[in-house]
């Protein structure tokens, strides 16, 4: 049996041993609900969680999480689905004190451009370049909400993160190509991204990529392209394929022992 079989197996009897594919349940309700409004007047919906002793004079780091498409909505809820119990546990938040948010894309929006969308569930090969012909939205909302965050929050600007899954894992790896170097680092889990963009962010940001390799929603390729390019161009980039696991890859990633150590140790 090989090493990454092995791997794969022991990630699954930690998973069983929970009970769930997710981290036990935790009080979400420490996400503190917030609504953004820009000049604009255009709101983003977004869960706040912040250190259990947040002290003055001490700055933390910043991580935004960005959901997947199933998670949309106006509710202020259902983003935390997938993602919000790994930053709760109380060995995590006490290990690794930390700002965390949670923005809620709306129903009918995405993080990503529409049109990618529609060719990826298509006959089509996407290569991610509307994103840059008609960039979302909803990503330039979150970067704003960032800025403010920053300014208002103790944050240490040299430990900026940025993680996502399906359609977050999508927006995460846009985000990187718009704001190139902002985040010390990112994981992104079952998504794609604009290759030409990669090399823009593969000097700045630590990149985790991982993917399920019986993914049937979004193919494993749109993550190994990615992680080529950044390779070549000499990032500090890890790819995890998990051979048996499907779309929800998420469930082993957020299990990875040593995600939280590698994402808390980037900075610029």
């Amino acid at each position: 049996m090989n090493k990454t079989r092995i791997h794969f197996l022991l990630i699954m009897l930690i998973l069983n041993s929970l009970g769930s594919n997710e981290l036990l349940a935790q009080d979400k309700s420490l996400f503190e609900k917030r609504v953004f409004v820009n000049q604009k007047g255009d709101s983003l919906l977004y869960r706040i969680l912040y250190p259990a002793n947040y002290e003055n004079g001490k700055k933390y780091p910043l991580v935004f999480f960005l959901h997947g498409a199933g998670e949309r909505g106006n509710d202020n809820k259902k983003q935390l689905t997938h993602g919000a119990n790994l930053f709760l546990d109380p060995e995590n938040r006490e290990k690794f004190p930390s700002i965390v948010v949670f923005p809620q894309c709306p129903e009918d929006k995405y993080w990503i451009d529409v049109s990618i969308r529609k060719e990826l569930f298509g006959k089509g090969d996407p290569n991610f370049s509307q994103s840059i012909d008609q960039p979302s939205e909803q990503l330039d909302l979150v970067n704003e909400l960032s800025k403010m965050i920053i300014k208002t929050e103790k944050v240490d600007k040299k430990r900026l993160y940025i993680m996502g899954l399906s359609m977050g894992g999508f927006g995460t790896f846009e985000t990187l190509g718009r704001w190139p170097k902002k985040y010390a680092a990112a994981v992104a889990i079952c998504g794609g991204g604009n290759l030409s963009l990669a090399k823009k962010y593969a000097p700045h940001t630590a990149i985790w990529i991982t993917h399920g390799g019986k993914d049937d929603i979004v193919p494993p390729v749109l993550s190994k392209r990615v992680y080529t390019v950044l390779k070549e161009e000499g990032a500090d980039v890890k790819y995890t394929l998990y051979p048996e696991a499907n779309h929800n890859s998420w469930d082993p990633t957020f299990v990875e022992p040593e995600l939280l150590p590698w994402l808390f140790s980037k900075h610029h």
